[in-house]
């Protein structure tokens, strides 16, 4: 006999988990959810990351539809001046809690169980255990498992180092560093960022912030990336001008370029991505959202290794493969090189609506908490898998400048598809985590002479899209042979 029934099991109590069940209770109030999460607090990955991580994007589209983030106000200092907020990490975690403890809970139709792991499923009956109590648990599904886990997403403080650590060796994770005026007197004189990702960039400012003198600090860049400027992926209500730009110079980009390279040439031209090092062409590109500031920042740090991966390091020395590099001997090794998002992940894409299973993934790239509840959406208001997964086929999750093309034209025809069916073109006129809906039918409500920039999109999408088709197709091979 169960120990629990419940129509959805979600698994994970992360930002793609948690947005499917606040949609769900708005779209299907009568149905019981029940989720299961490791941690100890709902926020998945969040309870793991480095205290000083924000979002890379305005906290506006971020979280769950049925409550704001942030307050709708433009930040007035920092490398953020003049934009619209982001999220810190305690106000993330805060959210979460709140959204757990007096939305899900109080409504009498979540069941909530932190410390839990999913273990396996035997027909309809799904089996949880207590990761401290050691109490296993029947959990019988009425209706679906909901896999929340497809992101499989890594931070610093749960990352295994894939290179060598020799016995005395002076090493950190970012989530230590605040902690370092507890030993006031045994500072480390240099410290050394290994890793080229945002995460890197993060603990990077946090160290020229914290007033680290820009020599005193090593970058080992195996890989520069390419970013996105976030001047233009403001609110859209506020911003609009700036969100069309973005999208014009997509589309025209993309249609004037053989590769992804120079479609990437084209977007540095118009200001839309940024690099740190204007010397190197990043091949990297993993959709990090940036300040114009902070790359200013960025700049100062000159003492850049570009060997290639390290292999190894002790006091005194880092290794790359046969090479051997000589750094100050009292450094501190900062990891970085966690993998925000595993790309292989891109290899194990199914159908989001299979029988009594929804895997939760990208129905646009890279808009995470939207796309899962989009799918909450879907299959509250569909019948058949069929229809369901026509309406949202996964988006894929690029990672380089020569597949990024196959990203673009993907969520273009995504677009197309929900725009053409009206309950998801409703939806989506409404939902909080849409980039542009809700700030779209707001401009119309209000006539707005704002809205005439709009205009300007639809026609050149339409006029571009034989390029971007062209050079989305041949990144989309590049992409599934890689």
């Amino acid at each position: 006999m169960a120990d629990i029934e419940t129509d959805y099991l979600i698994v994970g109590a992360g930002a793609v988990g948690l947005a499917f069940a606040d949609t769900l209770l708005d779209e299907d109030p009568v149905c019981h959810i029940t989720i299961v999460d490791k941690h100890a607090r709902p926020g998945g990955h969040w309870n793991d990351a480095y205290s000083f991580v924000a979002l890379h994007q305005p906290s506006a589209t971020y979280g769950v539809n049925s409550m704001e983030l942030c307050p709708d106000r433009v930040d007035e200092h920092g490398h953020n001046k003049g934009m619209y907020p982001l999220a810190k990490h305690a106000e993330i975690l805060s959210y979460y809690s709140k959204l757990m403890s007096e939305r899900m809970i109080p409504s009498g139709s979540v069941t909530y169980l932190p410390l839990t792991e999913y273990r396996s499923q035997d027909g309809k009956n799904h089996h949880v255990s207590g990761i401290l109590s050691g109490k296993d648990q029947t959990i019988h599904v009425r209706r679906k498992l909901v896999d929340g886990t497809w992101f499989q997403t890594s931070v610093p403080s749960t990352h295994k180092p894939t290179f060598e650590i020799a016995e005395g060796t002076r090493f950190s994770i970012p989530g230590d560093l605040p902690a370092l005026w507890k030993d006031t007197g045994n500072l480390p004189d240099h410290f050394i960022i290994l890793g080229g990702g945002k995460t890197a960039m993060d603990t990077a400012v946090w160290l020229l912030e914290a007033g680290v003198a820009p020599e005193r600090i090593g970058w080992v860049r195996p890989r520069d990336s390419w970013m996105l400027n976030r001047k233009l992926l403001q609110p859209a209500y506020h911003r609009i001008e700036g969100l069309v730009e973005f999208q014009v110079a997509l589309v025209e980009a993309a249609n004037a370029s053989e590769t992804g390279d120079e479609m990437f040439e084209h977007l540095d031209k118009r200001g839309v991505m940024l690099r740190i090092d204007e010397n190197v062409t990043p091949k990297m590109f993993h959709f990090a959202v940036i300040s114009e500031g902070e790359v200013e920042l960025l700049r100062q740090i000159t003492n850049v290794y570009r060997q290639g991966r390290v292999t190894g390091i002790e006091t005194g020395a880092m290794h790359f493969s046969e090479e051997r590099v000589e750094v100050p001997d009292n450094t501190l090794f900062v990891d970085c090189t966690a993998t925000a998002v595993p790309f292989e992940a891109r290899e194990n894409t199914r159908p989001f609506f299979e029988g009594d299973r929804i895997t939760l993934q990208l129905a646009q790239t890279p808009f995470v908490p939207y796309s899962a509840a989009l799918a909450a959406f879907i299959e509250a208001n569909f019948d058949t898998d069929e229809e369901k997964n026509a309406l949202c086929p996964p988006a894929p999750l690029t990672d380089s400048t020569d597949t990024y093309p196959y990203a673009v034209m993907a969520n273009l025809m995504s677009t197309a598809i929900l725009s053409a069916n009206e309950k998801t073109n409703e939806f989506n006129s409404r939902s909080r985590l849409h980039p542009t809906g809700p700030a779209v039918a707001r401009l119309i409500e209000e006539n707005s002479p704002r809205l005439a920039a709009l205009s300007k999109v639809g026609e050149t999408i339409q006029a571009n899209m034989p390029g971007v088709i062209k050079l989305g197709m041949a990144a989309k091979a590049i992409h599934e042979s890689g």
